[in-house]
């Protein structure tokens, strides 16, 4: 449209300018760009007609759509109401059902209250009926027998107030150890270790018997130059296939040990490869103990210690008392301590490293003289600056004058770690003496019929005679037993002592 409008303009113009010759010219020019524009208006209209069309199709299935959709919508939720007054209506029959039940166990229940009241009616009048018939048969009246009952129930009261004091004796004497055995038994659990077993002698495999030979050397020169340089007695016998190794110094002796294994598998055995082989393992047995020194320190959790110290417990990796390891002892020790410190209030650090170093004067008690304790204090003396922890050390054993809190607590974890079961051992036959002997004075007391020592022999039971001995006599008995195994017997830890009075009755159907 605003081209025709433009080129009308211009027809005008040429109208205007041209004069009258050009006036057909720009006539026809003009009605050609009218029908051009009244063609293009046409198309135009088409066009608005048809996307109008379009748009007016668009919206009405829109429509439907959302039509169809809502109805959908209402249509679901039509199904859901109906499901739910479906379920309502099956709640309030169920509930119907319950109100029934429970109005008939009310009307149950109203009856059984009516014959428990008639019972009871009942039961009173019989136990008149019995008082009456008891004084008729006993010849007592109600008076009477109430006296005789009274003076009845006084002796049985007599009898039970005897009993509770020996109870409330011992209940006594356990509520005054109650807080430091719960003290020591949070300690023990909390702390696990190894079941260890004494180490005396060292023995090294060898791949035949051959290498005997070559080991005792041309008139024994090798075995003379091995237990020289260090030591050690070497015992060559008949057991195949290997030798023995024995010393009282376990650190030689592991010495040995490696050495000699290293002599066997490379084979040169003579005097000098002897001498080269023994330094390198000195060397190496060294870096070992140190090594384990470190690590013991660490597992113990004590932080300052000086070096040399640390070196010195590295020893006690190769030294057993009673077949427990010292350096595993030592860490168990100063764990226990610091359990037990921690639970007292007392000086955590103090105890933990008095725990650690208590036992180590045992790595050079063949150098020195005197108990082990002393010496490992005057040991300690020399690198820690802190006096708790010497006394520590100075009175695990009682070998101290002083004490502390803290020197205690470590005397409380040393007997603790050494004679839980299965940490050191014990000789077979003093083992069986000691149960014996246990035994023995359990079955000394009279009313004894059979005693048995039971849990390692850490406790006795005994089984009296029911007529004999009672329940009083029982308690008795325990009592005096466990006070003539403390007099009369050496033995880690507690023994618990249980006396057992069973009354049986026999009769036989004929």
């Amino acid at each position: 449209m605003a081209e025709s409008l433009l080129w009308v303009l211009v027809a005008v113009a040429v109208l205007a300018v041209g004069g009258g010759g050009g006036f057909w010219v720009g006539k026809v020019a003009i009605e050609q760009r009218l029908r051009a524009a009244s063609l293009a208006a046409e198309r135009l209209r088409a066009m608005a007609e048809t996307e109008q069309k379009d748009l007016i199709l668009q919206a009405t299935k829109e429509a439907m759509q959302v039509r169809q959709a809502a109805e959908n919508e209402v249509r679901e939720r039509r199904q859901e109401l109906q499901r739910q007054e479906r379920r309502l209506g099956q709640k309030e029959e169920q509930l119907d059902r319950r109100v029934e039940q429970v109005e008939r166990k009310e009307h149950q229940l109203t009856g059984k209250e009516q014959e428990i009241e008639q019972i009871q009616a009942k039961a009173e009048d019989l136990k008149l009926q019995q008082v009456k018939e008891l004084e008729r048969i006993s010849q007592l009246t109600r008076d009477e027998a109430r006296e005789w009952l009274v003076q009845a129930v006084d002796q049985e009261v007599r009898d039970d107030a005897n009993r509770r004091v020996v109870l409330l004796e011992r209940a006594y004497k356990e509520d005054a150890d109650r807080r430091s055995r719960e003290v020591l038994m949070e300690a023990v659990q909390r702390v696990t270790s190894e079941v260890v077993s004494e180490v005396t002698v060292s023995v090294v495999p060898i791949p035949s018997d051959d290498m005997k030979g070559r080991i005792i050397g041309r008139e024994g020169r090798n075995i003379r130059a091995l237990e020289h340089a260090t030591g050690v007695d070497i015992i060559i016998d008949d057991t195949p296939d290997c030798v023995t190794l024995s010393c009282f110094d376990p650190v030689r002796r592991e010495i040995a040990r490696l050495s000699l294994t290293k002599l066997v598998s490379d084979g040169r055995i003579h005097p000098s490869r002897i001498e080269e082989v023994v330094v390198r393992a000195k060397a190496e047995v060294d870096d070992v103990m140190a090594k384990e020194g470190e690590r013991a320190v660490f597992d113990a959790g004590v932080q300052g210690l000086h070096p040399e110290l640390v070196k010195l417990m590295g020893r006690l990796k190769f030294r057993y008392s009673y077949g427990q390891n010292v350096l595993r002892h030592s860490v168990e020790v100063a764990h226990l301590a610091a359990l037990i410190a921690s639970e007292i209030g007392a000086n955590v650090e103090v105890v933990k490293k008095g725990g650690l170093l208590h036992d180590i004067g045992k790595g050079m008690d063949q150098e020195m003289e005197g108990p082990h304790a002393l010496i490992g204090a005057r040991l300690v003396e020399r690198y820690e600056k802190s006096r708790e922890v010497v006394i520590c050390v100075a009175k695990h054993h009682d070998d101290w004058f002083t004490n502390t809190l803290e020197g205690a607590i470590v005397q409380v974890a040393d007997a603790i770690s050494g004679s839980r079961p299965g940490a050191r051992g014990e000789a077979l036959d003093h083992y069986i003496k000691r149960l014996q002997a246990l035994e023995e004075i359990a079955s000394g007391f009279p009313g004894v019929d059979k005693s048995y020592a039971v849990q390692a022999g850490r406790e006795v039971r005994i089984l009296v005679k029911p007529d004999q001995v009672d329940d009083l006599g029982a308690l008795r008995l325990a009592r005096d037993v466990a006070k003539r195994v403390e007099e009369s017997l050496e033995y880690p830890g507690q023994i618990k002592v249980t006396v057992v009075r069973e009354t049986r009755a026999v009769e036989y159907a004929q």
